[in-house]
C-alpha cells in the first residue's frame, strides 16, 4: 500500500523561506525588547498545509580556547599635572516595571482562567477524565515517518511508552497516567484513489496488530481519522465493530477534511461543531447500546479555521471531548498556539503534542512546563 499526506513529523507545516526568516526576525525583536510574545501562533498561517509525503508499505569540531587580552596599566599623569579626575561610581539600575503588553496579557489570563473549567454534564461511571492523565504513542506501523508507533520495532516503542508513562506518574502521582496507542486508522491521500475520496482506510488487520500490542500494557486504543474528501458519517460506521470494545476511543484530524474544497496536503481542513456533534452522537450512541464507559473523544487543532463555531459544540456525559493542542515549535510558540485556539474556546479537556524529532520541537517542552498549564493538560500524544 502507498499512503501519503498523512501527518510528517520530520517537515514544517510552512514551505515559505521568508514566512521562517520573519518568525526569527521578530522573535530576536521580541527578545531585545524583553517582552514575552503573546501573538504569534506556533504555526504557519491557515493557508500553508503540512507538507505530503508519500510513505512506503511494510564530526564533531574542537575550537581553541580564546585567549585573554593583555591588560594594559592606566598612564600616569606627568609630572607637575593633576591627575585626571575619577568616574562617580555607577548608580544601581532600577528593575523595569511590567509594560503595559505584559499587564494586559496578565489581565487576559485571568479572564481565559475563570472560563475554566467547563461547565458541562455529569460524566457517565467509569470515565477516565480528569481522574486520569492519558499518554499516547501516535502514528501507523506501515510508517516510519507518520510517528512513533510506527517507527520502531513495537518491543521498542512499547518500552519507550512504559518511560514516558513512568516519567509522569513521578511528576504528578495525583493524576495516575496511563498508556495509550493512537492509530491514523484512515490516512489521508495525496491522490483520488478508486472512489476519488482521497483517503485510504486500513485493513482491520492492522487495528488488530495494534489492539495486540495494547493488550500487552493494558494500553487504550485510538483510532484517527483522516477523511480527505470523504465524510466522519461514512467513515465512523466501519469502524463501530472496533469503538464498540471499552478500551477503543476516537480521534478526528480537521487538517484532512476537506469539505470546503481543495485536496489534502494542498491547503489546511476544517470541521464545525456539526460534524463533532455528528460523532459525539455517534460515539454516545455506543456507549448507550453498549453499557459501557464514556467514550474519549479527541479533536486536533493548530489553526483558528480548523474548528468552527466551537461554541456550538454540545457535551454529552456518553462521550468526554478532548481538544488538542497539535502544534510544534520552541515551547513560547505552542503554549501561545495552546491560548490562542484551546484556552481562549473552551470546550470540555485539553491535549497537548510534543514531538520527538528537535527539528519539530527544539527544544522539548518538559514535562514540568506542561504541568504548569491551565487548564489542566489530561491528554499528551508523543509523535
Amino acid at each position: 500500500m502507498n499512503l501519503s499526506c498523512a501527518k510528517n513529523e520530520s517537515a514544517p507545516r510552512s514551505s515559505s523561506v521568508f514566512a521562517d526568516a520573519a518568525r526569527v526576525a521578530l522573535t530576536i525583536l521580541l527578545t531585545l525588547a524583553a517582552v514575552t510574545p503573546t501573538s504569534v501562533a506556533a504555526q504557519s498561517p491557515d493557508t500553508i498545509p503540512r507538507t505530503p509525503e508519500v510513505i512506503v508499505d511494510s564530526a564533531s569540531v574542537k575550537v581553541a580556547p580564546a585567549k585573554a587580552a593583555p591588560v594594559k596599566a592606566a598612564p600616569k599623569a606627568a609630572p607637575g599635572t593633576a591627575a585626571p579626575a575619577k568616574a562617580a561610581p555607577a548608580k544601581p539600575a532600577v528593575p523595569r516595571g511590567p509594560t503595559a503588553e505584559e499587564i494586559a496579557r496578565v489581565r487576559s489570563d485571568s479572564v481565559l482562567n475563570a472560563l475554566w473549567p467547563v461547565k458541562g454534564p455529569e460524566p457517565l461511571p467509569g470515565a477516565l477524565l480528569p481522574h486520569k492523565r492519558i499518554i499516547a504513542y501516535y502514528g501507523n506501523p506501515l510508517s516510519k515517518r507518520m510517528g512513533v508507533l510506527g517507527e520502531y520495532p513495537s518491543d521498542t516503542m512499547l518500552r519507550m511508552l512504559d518511560e514516558e508513562v513512568a516519567a509522569w506518574n513521578r511528576a504528578d502521582p495525583s493524576t495516575p497516567a496511563i498508556p495509550a496507542l493512537h492509530l491514523i486508522a484512515v490516512v489521508a491521500q495525496g491522490s483520488a484513489g478508486s472512489d476519488g475520496k482521497y483517503r485510504a482506510r486500513m485493513a482491520d488487520t492492522l487495528v488488530e496488530r495494534v489492539a495486540a500490542w495494547a493488550a500487552t500494557r493494558n494500553a487504550l486504543v485510538f483510532l484517527d481519522v483522516q477523511v480527505g474528501l470523504s465524510t466522519l458519517q461514512d467513515e465512523l460506521p466501519r469502524l463501530e465493530k472496533f469503538l464498540q470494545r471499552p478500551n477503543f476511543h476516537l480521534g478526528i484530524d480537521p487538517e484532512f477534511s476537506m469539505k470546503n474544497g481543495g485536496l489534502p496536503g494542498k491547503r489546511i481542513g476544517t470541521f464545525d461543531a456539526v460534524d463533532i456533534n455528528y460523532a459525539t452522537q455517534f460515539l454516545a450512541g455506543i456507549v448507550r447500546r453498549n453499557n459501557i464507559p464514556p467514550k474519549v473523544f479527541t479533536i486536533h487543532r493548530f489553526t483558528q479555521r480548523g474548528v468552527t463555531n466551537y461554541q456550538n459544540i454540545k457535551l454529552d456525559p456518553a462521550v468526554q471531548i478532548v481538544m488538542h493542542m497539535d502544534g510544534f515549535g520552541k515551547p513560547w510558540l505552542k503554549r501561545n498556539t495552546f491560548r490562542q485556539y484551546i484556552k481562549k474556546e473552551p470546550v470540555q479537556f485539553v491535549g497537548w503534542k510534543q514531538f520527538y524529532k528537535l527539528r519539530n520541537d527544539n527544544p522539548r517542552t518538559t514535562i514540568a512546563e506542561i504541568l504548569a498549564l491551565h487548564p489542566t493538560v489530561h491528554y499528551i500524544q508523543y509523535q
